[in-house]
C-alpha cells in the first residue's frame, strides 16, 4: 500500500485491485500465525478465485485482467491455468517459472560478485567463486559463500527496490506503525510457507501445469531482473499456446518494473493488454 501511489495514473484506464493475500499486510494483522495450517499454494489459488468471484459481482464484470509480480506472478499463471473463464488476460511480470528461475539468478549473482571481486583485487575472493562458477549450483555451501562475499564486497542486493516517484509518510493516515509491524511479519510469514527454498516456488515447475492456456498471455520483463531473470521466463513463454501471446523486454528495467517504471508498464498495458478487456 505505501507504494502504491506509483501506480495511481493507471486508475484513469482501469479499476486497480490489491490483494492482501493471506498470511499478509492486514490481513495477517487480523488472524497471525493460525493461519499457518492453511499457507498452501492450492489454498491461495482457491482465495484468489475466490476474490476474482467476488470481484466480477462487485464490478459487475464477466471478467477481469490478472496482473501477476513475482510470486504473484507463480500463484497468479496456476489461477489463470485453472480459471480461465475468470480472466480477459494473464499478465506476469518478474515471471517465476520455478527452481529454474532461481538457478538463473544465483549464477547471475555469482558473476556479479566475481565481477566486484576483479575490479577490486581481491584474489581470495576469485579463489573461493571460481568453483562456484564453474558449476553454480544452490546448494547450503555455495549459499554460504555468495553471502559471505555480497557482505564482504558491499554489493547491493538485487531485490532492491527504488519506487517511481516519493513513498508516501511512515505514517500517513491510512497506514499505520501497525500496518508496518503486521507488514514486516507477514513477509517473513509467507517466506516460511511460500517464497522461501522450502516453498513451491523452488520445488514446483511451470512445465508441471502444461503449456496450453485458453486465454492471452503477456509476459512483461525486465532486462536487468536480478531476482527472476527473464531467461526462464521466456523460454517457458515460447512453449506457451494461446490464442494470443507478447513477450515484452523492459529495456533497463530490474525485478520491480511495475513500481518504479510504472508509466513504461501502464503504456505496454494500453497498448497490448487493453484492447482484450471488454469494456
Amino acid at each position: 500500500m505505501p507504494i502504491s501511489s506509483g501506480w495511481r495514473p493507471w486508475e484513469k484506464h482501469f479499476t486497480v485491485v490489491q490483494w492482501d493475500q493471506r498470511g499478509t499486510g492486514r490481513t495477517y494483522g487480523a488472524a497471525g500465525e493460525t493461519l499457518a495450517p492453511t499457507m498452501t499454494l492450492e489454498r491461495m489459488i482457491q482465495d484468489g478465485v475466490e476474490l476474482t468471484e467476488y470481484l466480477r459481482t462487485h464490478l459487475h464484470k464477466d471478467r477481469i485482467v490478472l496482473v501477476g509480480h513475482s510470486w504473484g506472478s507463480f500463484l497468479g499463471i496456476h489461477m489463470a491455468k485453472q480459471r480461465p473463464d475468470l480472466f480477459y488476460a494473464y499478465v506476469g511480470t518478474g515471471q517465476v517459472v520455478g527452481r529454474t528461475t532461481f538457478e538463473k539468478a544465483f549464477e547471475l549473482t555469482i558473476a556479479r560478485l566475481q565481477a566486484r571481486a576483479a575490479s577490486v583485487g581481491n584474489s581470495e575472493a576469485l579463489a573461493e567463486l571460481a568453483p562456484i562458477a564453474a558449476r553454480p549450483t544452490i546448494t547450503p555451501e555455495n549459499r554460504l559463500i555468495a553471502e559471505k562475499w555480497s557482505s564482504a564486497l558491499a554489493q547491493p542486493p538485487a531485490d532492491r527496490l527504488q519506487p517511481a516517484g516519493p513513498i508516501p509518510p511512515r505514517f500517513m493516515p491510512d497506514f499505520s506503525l501497525l500496518d508496518w509491524y503486521n507488514w514486516r511479519k507477514g513477509v517473513a510469514f509467507s517466506t516460511k510457507y511460500l517464497t522461501g527454498r522450502d516453498g513451491p516456488m523452488f520445488r514446483h515447475d511451470m512445465a508441471s501445469i502444461g503449456f496450453e492456456f485458453s486465454i492471452p498471455m503477456f509476459f512483461i520483463e525486465g532486462d536487468a531482473d536480478g531476482v527472476t531473470p527473464g531467461g526462464p521466463a521466456e523460454q517457458y513463454f515460447n512453449q506457451i499456446r494461446a490464442p494470443h501471446k507478447e513477450f515484452v523486454w523492459i529495456r533497463g528495467g530490474d525485478h520491480f518494473v511495475p513500481f518504479n517504471r510504472p508509466d513504461e508498464f501502464l503504456a505496454e498495458l494500453m497498448s497490448r493488454v487493453r484492447p482484450f478487456a471488454g469494456n
